[in-house]
């Protein structure tokens, strides 16, 4: 087997690694593509590549999240990961495990983690690399990484979000909220809804975006069944779509252009949070972006 072949077959593996470690699709995609262009350009004798690989991207990736960190906390508003509709790498063993892994709730919950426990989180926890191969990525001994494997899974139990394990009773609440949402029902939302349900958006100072959290089943619904038909009268559609592995949409303007995403969290047959990410530097990856701006002035217009 060639190296792009062996590449190619190993791309979905080192997106998904690059993906949990950065939540930026595109940062990962660049991440890999590097990986890449340095293992075409070594001149060395490679036994393994997944190892050499996995390695690298890793590397890549904790260099890049050191320097992204210093402009998330300059970013206006809340801020979300971007939206990823399919996750490439597949193992049939454990997909309800990588699915929540990828999902909004613990990606931001991995945002506590410094970028070696994230990685060596990621790496462990996710993938079920042994620690020799751990300690060759991140470039630390096996007894550095197994202490910060300790550190980083205390963290995450500390916030560990939970879902529903049945997908399909999962999918089922999903197909209601939106089948309410297209109707306005008011009581049919707050039925599904958590009592302190919250929604909010990530507009990064680029979009229209919520001015805060809206907290509570009964204001949460209220705004969805007075805001959706209203862009529904300015043909604003929405089709169901995973996101994160976790219920979603993707709404777009009459042109067919990507307006924002949205996912939920359900757990204990309830919708826990609504997470919409609206700025449109995080969805070019989804589809040619509408401009928020312009539907959110149409909606004013037409109040």
């Amino acid at each position: 087997m060639s190296r792009i072949e062996r590449f190619e077959e190993l791309r979905p593996l080192l997106f998904s690694i690059a993906y949990r470690i950065l939540g930026s699709v595109s940062e990962a995609e660049d991440a890999v593509q590097e990986a890449w262009l340095r293992y075409e350009a070594s001149s060395a004798e490679i036994r393994s590549a997944k190892a050499f690989l996995s390695a690298t991207v890793t590397r890549i990736s904790i260099d890049v999240l050191r320097s992204a960190r210093v402009r998330r906390e300059e970013y206006v508003g809340p801020w979300f990961p971007e939206p990823l509709l399919a996750d490439p790498y597949a193992d049939p063993e454990r997909s309800a495990e990588l699915a929540d892994s990828v999902s909004m709730a613990a990606l931001l919950l991995l945002e506590r983690l410094s970028p070696l426990e994230r990685a060596v989180f990621v790496l462990r926890e996710v993938f079920d690399f042994g620690f020799p191969e751990v300690a060759s990525a991140v470039g630390r001994s096996e007894s550095a990484c197994r202490q910060l494997a300790v550190r980083a899974r205390r963290h995450m139990a500390e916030g560990r979000p939970r879902f529903d394990a049945d997908r399909k009773e999962r999918e089922e609440l999903a197909s209601r909220f939106f089948d309410a949402l297209r109707e306005g029902d008011v009581l049919g939302l707050q039925d599904l809804l958590a009592a302190d349900v919250s929604m909010v958006g990530d507009g990064g100072g680029k979009a229209p975006q919520l001015a805060r959290a809206i907290v509570g089943a009964q204001n949460v619904a209220r705004l969805l069944a007075s805001v959706f038909p209203r862009m529904a009268r300015i043909d604003v559609t929405f089709e169901p779509h995973e996101v994160n592995g976790q219920p979603g949409a993707i709404f777009r303007d009459r042109d067919g252009k990507v307006l924002h995403t949205l996912a939920l969290d359900v757990l204990d047959g309830q919708i826990q949070q609504i997470r919409m990410v609206i700025n449109p530097d995080k969805l070019g990856h989804v589809g040619p972006v509408a401009d928020a701006w312009a539907i959110h002035h149409e909606l004013r217009l037409r109040r």
